[in-house]
């Protein structure tokens, strides 16, 4: 059975452009399951448009909960927690609860217990251009890698079930647990990056974190031509340290406007950028080959 290749496109930080990317990247791929990894902030739906044909509910952790039945007002609990989730009436907050548990070792009566506490969603759709999996994280709430690596597993499995080439996730920012549930076990990554100061230090930081998993990296330049002297910065860098640059793409004021009429840069007619990402695509893939 022909293996499925699975890309994650990623960034050290936000706004360089990963989710236009990895949209247009749906349109111009032939089979693939597309997965939004950036489960905090997800919003490869506003160019996707999906229409959800299951949803599940993300219950990824466990808040305490007080019987004030048994509670005695002993106070140890109260003592123990350093996270202000014990109020003076030995009530527990369950917005200031961190879920680890201390209150409920120490109760001698046994009148706290961890619950299982819903924390999110996460879906499966159809879009017209294949299935996509993805989610969202309540406001505030944490193990957002944990989602990450759930919505990723069933991306694979409707990968194998359908005989897909390829699933193609969109990547949070940054560097932290989201980012790495997302590239672990993926045969490449896509650093999305722009030629600013920030922009060539975050692609540096993403680049360490692919190199620790031993996960081959490619990059894109988005907007390469708003500072020619950072760009050429990136490329000089990326050529020392065995990093293919995919592409190169121009400023385009078609890619606002293609976001602003929720559609992808493929689908809004023909323009500079969306010539070049059609490059990188190619480019991508023929590194695909390569691993």
């Amino acid at each position: 059975m022909k293996k499925v290749k699975q890309i994650a496109v990623i960034s050290g930080k936000g706004g360089t452009g990963k989710t236009v990317l990895t949209a247009c990247f749906a349109v111009l791929a032939e089979s693939k399951v597309l997965v939004d990894c950036d489960v905090d902030a997800a919003d490869l739906h506003l160019l996707l448009h999906p229409e959800i044909q299951e949803r599940h509910e993300f219950n990824g952790g466990s808040v305490a909960f007080r019987d004030p039945g048994k509670c005695t007002g002993c106070g140890k609990c109260l003592e123990v927690c350093r996270f202000d989730a014990v109020k003076e009436d030995f009530d527990i907050d369950p917005v200031a609860c961190e879920g680890c548990g201390f209150c409920v070792h120490v109760c001698p009566t046994e009148a706290i217990a961890m619950r299982k506490c819903i924390n999110g969603e996460w879906f499966v759709s159809k879009t017209s251009y294949g299935p996509m999996v993805h989610a969202a994280l309540g406001p505030a709430e944490e193990n957002s890698g944990k989602l990450v690596s759930i919505v990723r597993k069933r991306a694979g499995e409707i990968a194998e079930k359908t005989g897909a080439g390829y699933v193609i996730a969109d990547g949070p920012p940054g560097i932290g647990c989201p980012v790495i549930a997302s590239i672990t076990g993926a045969d490449l990554v896509l650093g999305v990056t722009e030629p600013s100061l920030s922009g060539i230090h975050d692609l540096e930081r993403v680049a360490g974190v692919a190199s620790g998993f031993g996960i081959r990296m490619c990059c894109v330049v988005n907007k390469f031509d708003i500072n020619l002297e950072n760009s050429r910065v990136i490329e000089t860098w990326c050529e020392k340290h065995g990093i293919t640059v995919a592409g190169r793409i121009p400023f385009d004021d078609a890619v606002t406007k293609a976001m602003v009429a929720g559609k992808t840069v493929m689908e809004f007619g023909p323009c500079p950028a969306g010539k070049e990402i059609r490059k990188v695509w190619q480019k991508v893939e023929e590194c695909l080959i390569k691993v």
